[in-house]
């Protein structure tokens, strides 16, 4: 089904609105085109795939089987739906919803979802096979160079990982993910305290203290190192340059956590679950302090506005109803 030129325009801004974040913007300009043409697939899809970048999961996912019902073999449903259980955990689900769409759709994007659901489901041999063939056709694509190095760490093949990375940095030498992956490998040979002074040295430079990959990584080798307040100072600069990455923000709670420090460990990994409910670490160090510290009901009612925040998230209700249960028993007996 084509599009009007009324809605072929409005499709290419919340395209170029989506590329920049503009996710609101989006979602107006493609509400105005399907006011237009109520089933047309490809605004469903795309306006499908801004609720998932909204973390609007329920609405994304309505939307792409409305879709589907009518063409099973919609390439744009298919991927979104596949992004949908990716996001969800549902590694299996997403594998085979990406592969469909790959049939018909054998874009790199795809590819490289197909690898990252084989690679979280530790199938990793299948994951670097499809790289591979991939990289056949298109051996310079950054993205499916990146991948198939994550999958080398996860084999232990750490030269050939780094020797990506260092390909990698050719081609971007701004690329602070891959500045970090370089440091990290070259550094598994030497002492933790010698890595550790090379960083110190390395994120004072003025071209990269603002990489906050850098400082996790430091971070990381104190905590290792038993320098855990250290850790703690590091993880927390680097969350505040990147702010809308909560796994820096969750390191740094665990690391107040292990010093004892319950109110600043609470602040963090609160904030931190707040964006990622389906952390199970997370989940489980707030629910050790808030029972360490006799506050249940305060941790149920924290779950409840989790809840409502992220309605996706259905093992959070059972949780909610097996504290609130054991809250009712408690109560007789404080009486």
């Amino acid at each position: 089904m084509s599009l009007s030129q009324f809605c072929q325009i409005k499709w290419e801004r919340a395209r170029d609105l989506r590329r920049q974040g503009k996710l609101e913007e989006a979602e107006r300009e493609l509400l105005e085109a399907l006011d237009e043409v109520p089933d047309h697939p490809l605004l469903r899809s795309s306006l499908a795939n801004i609720y998932l970048r909204q973390g609007k999961l329920l609405e994304a996912k309505h939307l792409v089987e409305q879709v589907l019902l009518t063409d099973p073999q919609s390439s744009h449903a298919l991927v979104v739906r596949g992004e949908i259980a990716y996001k969800e955990k549902n590694f299996t689900d997403a594998l085979q919803d990406f592969g469909h769409a790959f049939r018909s759709d054998p874009r790199p994007y795809i590819i490289l979802r197909i690898a990252r659901s084989l690679r979280e489901l530790k199938r990793y041999s299948e994951a670097l096979e499809t790289l591979d063939n991939a990289l056949v056709t298109d051996r310079g694509e950054p993205r499916l160079l990146k991948e198939k190095a994550l999958v080398l760490n996860r084999l232990q093949r750490g030269e050939e990982a780094l020797e990506l990375y260092e390909k990698l940095r050719n081609l971007d030498p701004l690329d602070r993910f891959v500045q970090k992956e370089i440091l990290r490998l070259k550094g598994l040979s030497r002492s933790d305290d010698k890595v550790i002074k090379e960083l110190q040295t390395v994120v004072n430079i003025p071209s990269r203290r603002d990489n906050p990959q850098l400082r996790g990584l430091l971070a990381q080798k104190l905590r290792a190192a038993g320098q855990v307040r250290e850790a703690a100072a590091e993880y927390r600069t680097a969350s505040r340059m990147e702010p809308e990455n909560p796994y820096f923000l969750k390191q740094q709670g665990f690391c107040h956590y292990h010093l004892g420090e319950y109110d600043e460990a609470l602040e963090c990994l609160i904030s931190a679950f707040r964006k990622d409910s389906t952390d199970f670490y997370v989940k489980g160090a707030l629910e050790k302090i808030y029972t360490s510290q006799g506050r249940l009901e305060e941790y149920v009612s924290l779950l409840e506005e989790v809840r409502l925040q992220h309605p996706h998230n259905v093992k959070l209700l059972g949780t909610i109803k097996k504290l609130k249960k054991m809250l009712h028993v408690q109560k007789p007996d404080n009486n």
